[in-house]
């Protein structure tokens, strides 16, 4: 008898499994219907313990606080923030809700955001996280990258190789955001150029090249034939050996966002034509596929299990 293989672990919480269930207990119930009246506990309380858990892993934190902001109902973030007014955790929770919504809801509701996210950073003066939020509104406002750049700043003054920081600037930075390529490849190659050894800051180039990619495929379909030459490219070579030594297979413990580079890296490394390379970054992704860049690829879901299994397959343990 056959055994099916495993299905793909596709979702935004990535390998962290206190937050999967985290999200889990919070997901819409009847208790958040009622706000938690005649609940035993407080709604907002599992996530009030993981963001507590989570202490001050910089990185680890933004992640948490950028997937509960997105997945759960906003009434777990506004009646925490009621409920325990002065409570650092819940203002960055509610300072990221507000990012994500205020844009669409007008200029009183960004005010309002921005707000939020100063008392959020007043509230933990060592927390890089409030300031990330206030990047993500400056970036859904389309705000010029020269008044947002002081915000990158005292993100990364908090924590100086913050992974998710160094990535949303990329994203500001790109042709897709609002800068241009050369502003988000020579920020990229600076970045990784000065990253400690075993900092996924050195994956930052190869990212960016695969916002190149995203870029030349939304241009036009002309623009989109030659995208794949840009792998091919000595420079690009160079680009993912500086992510397979100077991250990939460093010492370095995995950090909250690893499936996601991981997954870039393995993209990248078959764009490239680089099979024995990408065999052990596959085992390691296992089955935590993130949808991009893989969306890049027609089929993505069939493409990456393709990928996966054939080089794992030829390449063995």
């Amino acid at each position: 008898m056959l055994r099916r293989r495993p299905s793909l672990l596709i979702r935004p919480e990535l390998d962290d499994e206190p937050l999967h269930r985290t999200l889990r207990e919070l997901r819409p119930s009847g208790q958040l219907h009622g706000l938690g009246a005649g609940g035993t506990r407080p709604v907002w309380e599992p996530a009030a313990h993981l963001l507590r858990a989570t202490g001050r892993d910089w990185d680890r934190r933004a992640h948490r606080v950028s997937v509960l902001a997105r997945s759960l109902p906003a009434v777990v973030a506004q009646r925490w923030a009621a409920d325990r007014p002065g409570d650092g955790d819940a203002l960055v929770l509610r300072a990221c809700v507000e990012t994500i919504r205020a844009p669409a809801e007008g200029h009183a509701a960004v005010r309002a955001a921005e707000r939020t996210c100063l008392r959020a950073a007043e509230a933990c003066p060592e927390d890089p996280t409030p300031w990330l939020a206030l990047l993500s509104l400056m970036y859904s406002c389309a705000v010029p990258v020269k008044d947002a750049v002081p915000v990158w700043t005292e993100a990364v003054r908090r924590a100086p190789w913050h992974r998710t920081a160094h990535h949303r600037l990329l994203e500001y930075l790109s042709p897709r955001g609002h800068g241009t390529v050369p502003d988000m490849m020579d920020f990229a190659w600076q970045a990784a150029a000065r990253a400690p050894h075993g900092s996924p800051v050195a994956l930052l180039p190869v990212a960016a090249r695969v916002e190149l990619t995203a870029h030349r495929q939304g241009e036009s379909r002309f623009a989109a034939l030659g995208a794949s030459g840009d792998w091919n490219e000595p420079r690009a070579v160079q680009e993912i050996g500086v992510a397979l030594e100077g991250w990939f297979h460093s010492a370095a413990a995995a950090h909250a966002e690893a499936v996601t580079d991981l997954n870039v890296l393995a993209f990248a490394l078959t764009r490239a034509h680089l099979p024995d390379e990408a065999a052990p970054v596959f085992r390691r992704i296992g089955r935590h596929m993130t949808r991009h860049p893989w969306d890049l690829l027609p089929d993505p879901e069939r493409t990456f299990v393709y990928w996966r299994d054939r080089l794992t397959a030829q390449h063995g343990n």
